[in-house]
């Protein structure tokens, strides 16, 4: 918006001329940065009155950690207030006519949508289960496959017009189109090393990615502070990639395939990082909100969805570590103890709890020690990443 304005106003005089300020997209991705950074910061004692006096406070399983009996009744539905800081800075300072950034707009708020209904059942009906699992995941499969099918062509074409096009042919043709060799998977490290998937695989893979990373970033999110700042750091790094991608020189410089408009999503990127910062500050142990569901699934899909935008989904599992091995260890968990039980006769699990920072919890590490251990984790993994740019 602000970009729009600015550009009217060179045009309108030259005297408007030290407006161009507004056309680099470092500047805007630090604006953004500060602007959602600051109404995090503002808003969000006024949110978590709102929370508390509604009596949205987060209800605690039985089974859960004896020590986390005392969060009983903290306000959450947070995320609510991560999102309103992220779409006004999105939408002040990106490009409003780059289709990549209203995408990830629409799968961001439509999963925060998604994780408002789960958090609000859990709130009025008392049920700390929420939304029944079947009905999340169909949700999370229709925006998630609707997002892969808008992807998967507009990554080829610069306009909505031309995805429109490329929509038909592949209709046409009897739905096996070819796609080119910047849609396919990109392996770090190597240079211009990419598997073709098609356009099936394609949408299978954004799919997977997509619903994937909300689904772990949700795991996560179960001690003050563990889920949030990982999320900033693995989103401002991969708005570094977004920037890469999108630039011409730096693209063919460093060898990555080129996407015209990825650069947007640095905007966006650096959006949600002031955003979390501004939620931490509130979250920090002893948190006065949790973030919730809203929060939880957005964040990761955001994640996934600029993830695949930039051509980077092995790289986000890599800077993503920490939620790739938190689903996993819940997955493993249920797989073992209903194996166990169907030859054993009586269920066994391989952690002392599910997810994994729980099983730190009952190995008798502080919570405090499990979310900054956590977060050096996700930093170290965030450089490796990172190396990928130069590294191949």
């Amino acid at each position: 918006m602000l970009l729009t304005l600015a550009q009217w106003l060179q045009a309108l005089s030259p005297e408007f001329g030290f407006l161009r300020v507004f056309q680099y997209i470092t500047f805007r991705a630090v604006m953004a940065a500060l602007t959602a950074l600051v109404i995090g910061l503002a808003a969000g004692p006024r949110v978590i009155r709102m929370l508390t006096s509604l009596k949205i406070g987060q209800p605690i399983r039985e089974y859960a950690m004896q020590t986390h009996l005392a969060k009983s009744g903290t306000p959450t539905m947070g995320g609510v207030l991560i999102l309103l800081a992220i779409t006004i800075s999105t939408l002040l300072w990106a490009d409003l006519s780059n289709r990549f950034v209203w995408i990830v707009l629409v799968v961001t708020l439509s999963f925060g949508a998604i994780g408002w209904v789960d958090d609000w059942r859990k709130v009025v009906n008392k049920d700390p289960e929420g939304m029944r699992s079947r009905e999340k995941y169909f949700w999370q499969s229709v925006v998630g496959l609707l997002a892969a099918l808008y992807l998967v062509f507009s990554i080829s074409e610069n306009s909505n017009w031309r995805v429109f096009e490329l929509f038909i042919s592949w209709v046409q043709s009897g739905f096996s189109l070819d796609l080119p060799p910047k849609a396919g998977l990109n392996v770090p490290f190597f240079k211009e090393v990419t598997y073709p998937l098609g356009v099936l695989g394609f949408v299978i893979l954004t799919y997977l990615v997509i619903v994937g990373s909300s689904n772990a970033v949700n795991l996560t999110d179960g001690l003050d502070g563990l889920a949030i700042m990982p999320v900033v750091m693995v989103g401002a790094s991969l708005g570094i990639f977004a920037y890469v991608t999108g630039s011409v020189s730096y693209s063919k410089y460093l060898l990555f395939p080129h996407i015209a408009g990825a650069s947007e999503l640095m905007i966006f990127s650096s959006a949600m990082a002031g955003a979390g910062l501004a939620f931490l500050w509130f979250n920090t142990h002893p948190a006065q909100v949790f973030m919730g569901d809203v929060g939880a699934l957005a964040l990761g899909a955001a994640l996934g969805t600029i993830a695949v935008i930039v051509r980077q989904e092995i790289v986000l599992a890599v800077m993503g570590g920490i939620f790739v091995v938190e689903a996993l260890s819940v997955m493993l968990q249920v797989v073992w103890f209903k194996f166990t039980k169907k030859r054993y006769g009586e269920g066994r699990r391989l952690l002392k709890m599910a997810p994994l920072h729980h099983h730190f919890e009952k190995s008798g590490w502080k919570e405090t020690q499990v979310v900054v251990r956590f977060w050096i984790i996700t930093m170290l993994l965030c450089l490796i990443g990172l190396t990928t740019l130069k590294l191949r």
